[in-house]
């Protein structure tokens, strides 16, 4: 029997495949114009779509609604093999603009290409990292995942993969479809409602022209509508001692104080709010590093879910030119809406010695020698009266592509222009403190830090001071034009050789520019965005032989020849780093013994090119390190009074050079019945000259064998400076990671139904690394919360079970994550009343089980309902400190919506 590829993991093959598959395989004839011929991800050449040399994962239309999703994010992230990728909510207080990303096998989202029909589309940023937002999913008719390095056909950035969205074509007729859930509990209510309409039939009217559109609202999900997110003061249990997590911050309302010396001795941090009144205020806990302190629960004020929308418009005309070419136009249009808030804004002030404030708050809680001593205080101080932080970012993308395709003499060809940008327009909607306003604020004699509220006229100033703008502007423009064909050759004892041929040429310009009135001068306590102006041009070509050398075995060789230009900055008007071309090949193979068992593998080369930035970035303001510590050289003046976030900074390294890797794939498929089938593939991938940065943790930890990740920090409020954290990428990292990606299918006919049931899943052998500054010290992030602030977990499992009994169809998916050691945290024994370092976490498994009823009228009229999590399962609690402001959880691994329901209506016409 043929083989069948997967739904989900291997979708099952469409009806004219099975048919052409079986008779390839069966050793019949049939005429050549009756085979339809497809380009499969992964190669150049159209071919009958049997089962390949490569794997290739395909998600078919009925397996995208099966799976509920709501976006493409939200399908993409959930499949067993995506690791490592970037979720919306991470938004919350950062510059991502709401960014959702791809990563296979947990290599890094910058080592998996994503394509829209088969080509690039503008990443978001300087590198080549798409936004999935930018995906319309309406328009989608599968995706095909390719989990195996590319680099040899599409050039930089594939080494992990590619993930190819095909989209809808001539299509005749309409489909309204509405979507509206929610979860059980408050908060995080969604709804989103599309339309595709085409027309004209490419066979009988030469044309064809296809719209879609689509609209999402996503509400918010506040910290404090879950127990599990609701606090930064985290009591918890473990084996059998009672332990509490702080994570809120001495940057607070009432203010901190924090005093230092002439003399250099260690600054002293209090509360005197505490110290006037013997107990913290409400939202605040005394802090388990500084009985004297008060900490802010920042945590209780963040919104884990942000609220969003986002529109998406797909159009696609086709034009027949004769029997043989089509001429065709796509547009990719969306807008995607997003608003973060987090705690308000923490703004350090000077108070003078002598003053009222300072008589009264701080001088009475030193001792005559500290007095004496003293060179400056500073008011921990948060500005709860202006209200939370709020960030609304809008993110466009605009992608255009005219070309042609078909056939000139024995060549299948396409060749077209592309026009693809990104853009991001980040604006400050609450929060933020107009500089000479909030100064006069600071001048008002009623002003006081140290107060619970402020007088009425601090209050009347208040609403005149707040900044609302745009604070910076960005894009990322690629124009390209791209070409390739295939045909065959001559005839092997197999069947004819194909060869395929191409070629592309892009150019990424990236631009950022700060907010026209949102410099340090506008904003109080703010560091001016950066300002780029860069460009780099890239080119490559290829070549690819298919050769059938027998009936049962074939061989694919392909090489690649990939060049990257240096950046021109314009803005600086040089020119940054230097050209780097690299040759890339790969090798694959399928044998088939019998009818009913498969064998294949490749071996290949790959390469990535590092990102503008990684080479040309000056050095700019990178926010806060994720984690509080202690001053790197105790003693010095430019340390803070206790552990803390340092601030840091980031810059490029011209010196930077291309990554390159190795890897290879060994797999098998084996299908005795059409009831079922078993397959598996190994993989492995070996990177050299990793771009790689020294961690914040090696760092603190080894200040001495570091000291270059030191620098200095002058805070704009205070004229302060303190140490900061220097982020430096070198070139000299390794990494290795080896697995299995496996799946089995069987079905079973009943006398009321059909039964489907399908595993697949990815089991993790080798997530190894070097650390960072070392081409020879290995770490790894194997179910363990490592360096790089990840896990890579060994196993994850997706089991989808349907049943079929005519109109009605239920599925039952079930997916699964093993346990794993957080991140080292440092927490409070109760019972010991002392801290403990480096304290792990062992974070548990995680399964959810999701239902989903179909209920099809007619052939119209379709309505599906659903659950997820249908058993409340709430995310287990995780001590980690960075990827977003959440607390107690981990959003990438785990869904703080809980159980909720879904109800989706489709209408054909």
């Amino acid at each position: 029997m043929a083989f069948k590829e997967k739904i989900g993991v291997r979708s099952v093959r469409l009806a004219l495949t099975v048919l052409a598959g079986s008779v390839l395989f069966s050793g019949q004839s049939m005429a050549d114009e009756a085979i339809q011929k497809v380009e499969i991800t992964g190669s150049s050449i159209k071919r009958i779509a049997v089962e390949g040399a490569l794997p290739v994962q395909r998600l078919s239309q009925e397996a995208i609604a099966k799976s509920g999703a709501t976006s493409v994010a939200d399908l993409i992230q959930a499949l067993p093999a995506m690791q490592g990728f970037t979720i919306g909510a991470v938004a919350a207080g950062s510059d991502s603009g709401g960014n959702t990303s791809a990563s296979l096998h947990g290599i890094g989202e910058s080592y998996t290409l994503v394509l829209l029909n088969g080509r690039r589309i503008a990443p978001q940023g300087s590198g080549t990292t798409v936004n999935l937002n930018a995906i319309p999913m309406s328009a989608v008719e599968r995706v095909e995942i390719l989990t195996d390095g590319a680099s040899a056909l599409y050039g930089s950035d594939a080494i992990a993969g590619v993930l190819n969205f095909i989209l809808k074509k001539n299509q005749q007729g309409a489909t309204l479809e509405a979507t509206y859930g929610g979860p059980e509990d408050k908060g995080g209510n969604a709804w989103n409602t599309s339309v595709t309409y085409g027309f004209g039939d490419l066979d009988e009217d030469r044309f064809n022209v296809l719209l879609s559109y689509r609209h999402d609202e996503q509400s918010k999900l506040r910290a404090t509508d879950r127990d599990f997110a609701a606090t930064s003061y985290v009591p918890f249990s473990r084996n059998g001692n009672n332990y509490v997590w702080d994570r809120t911050s001495t940057s607070a309302s009432p203010a901190g104080a924090t005093v230092a010396y002439n003399s250099g001795a260690k600054s002293t941090a209090f509360t005197p709010y505490l110290a006037m009144n013997g107990k913290c205020p409400e939202d605040s806990y005394k802090t388990t590093s500084n009985a004297r302190a008060c900490g802010f629960d920042t945590g209780s004020t963040v919104e884990v879910v942000p609220q969003s929308k986002r529109d998406s418009l797909f159009s696609k005309a086709t034009y027949k030119l004769n029997d043989n070419l089509n001429a065709f136009a796509e547009l990719a249009y969306s807008r995607y809406d997003l608003t973060a808030r987090i705690a308000a804004n923490p703004i350090p002030i000077s108070i003078a010695k002598g003053s009222p404030l300072y008589n009264t708050y701080v001088s009475p809680y030193l001792t005559p020698a500290q007095r004496a001593d003293v060179k400056s205080i500073t008011a921990n101080y948060r500005s709860t009266d202006f209200g939370l932080r709020a960030s609304n970012t809008i993110t466009e993308t605009k992608h255009m592509v005219v070309g042609v395709e078909g056939e000139l003499g024995a060549w299948n060809f396409e060749s077209g222009l592309t026009w693809s940008q990104n853009s991001i327009d980040e604006r400050y909607t609450g929060g933020y403190q107009k500089s000479q306003e909030f100064k006069n604020i600071l001048a008002n004699p009623d002003f006081n830090p140290f107060a619970v509220t402020q007088k009425p006229s601090v209050q009347a100033q208040i609403a005149g001071a707040q900044f609302v703008g745009s604070v910076r502007t960005a894009s990322t423009t690629m124009r390209g034009v791209d070409t390739h064909g295939s045909r065959e050759l001559f005839s092997l004892p197999g069947g004819k050789a194909s060869l395929g041929i191409g070629g592309d040429y892009r150019t990424y310009t990236y631009e950022q520019s700060p907010g026209s009135n949102a410099t340090g001068d506008d904003i109080y306590n703010f560091n001016t965005k950066a300002a780029y102006d860069m460009s780099r041009d890239t080119y490559g070509a290829f070549v690819e032989l298919l050769a059938p050398l027998t009936k049962s075995f074939e061989m694919t060789v392909g090489g690649r020849h990939d060049a990257v230009k240096a950046i021109d900055d314009k803005l600086n008007n040089k020119t940054v780093g230097k050209k780097d071309s690299a040759n890339t090949y790969k090798v694959s193979a399928r044998w088939q013994p019998v009818q009913t068992v498969l064998i294949r593998g490749s071996y290949g080369t790959g390469f990535k090119a590092p990102s503008m930035l990684e080479i040309a970035q000056p050095l700019v303001n990178a926010g806060f390190t994720a984690k509080k510590f202690d001053c790197p050289y105790p003693g010095n003046a430019l340390c803070r009074a206790e552990a803390t976030q340092y601030n840091a900074v980031s810059q490029g390294n011209p010196d930077l050079q291309s990554e390159k890797s190795k890897q290879f794939t060994l797999g098998f498929r084996v299908e005795p019945s059409s009831a079922f089938s078993f397959g598996a593939d190994l993989w492995d991938v070996k990177l050299r000259n990793a771009v790689s940065e020294v961690s914040e943790e090696q760092a603190f930890a080894d200040p001495i064998k570091y000291a270059s990740s030191f620098g200095e920090y002058t805070e704009p409020s205070t004229g302060i400076t303190y140490y900061s954290f220097k982020k430096l990428s070198v070139n000299i990292g390794k990494k290795e990671y080896r697995g299995i990606d496996w799946d089995l299918s069987a079905n079973h006919k009943f006398s009321f139904g059909k039964l489907t049931a399908q595993l697949s899943g990815t089991h993790m052998l080798h997530a190894n690394y070097t650390k960072a500054g070392s081409d020879n010290i290995y770490t790894s992030n194997m179910n363990f919360f490592g360096d790089t602030n990840e896990v890579t977990f060994r196993n994850l499992m997706k089991l989808t079970t349907t049943l079929d009994t005519g109109r009605l169809s239920n599925t039952v998916t079930v997916n699964y994550r093993n346990g794993y050691t957080d991140a080292a945290a440092t927490v409070y024994n109760l019972a010991t009343q002392q801290e403990e370092k480096n304290f792990r976490l062992q974070v548990p498994s995680y399964t959810t089980f999701d239902w989903q009823a179909r209920f099809a009228f007619d052939k119209q009229t379709t309505i599906r309902a659903g659950i997820k999590n249908l058993f409340d399962r709430a995310p287990p609690l995780s001590l980690r400190a960075s990827s977003g402001h959440q607390v107690g959880f981990d959003p990438r691994y785990a869904d703080p919506m809980m159980r909720s329901f879904y109800i989706t209506g489709n209408y054909k016409f």
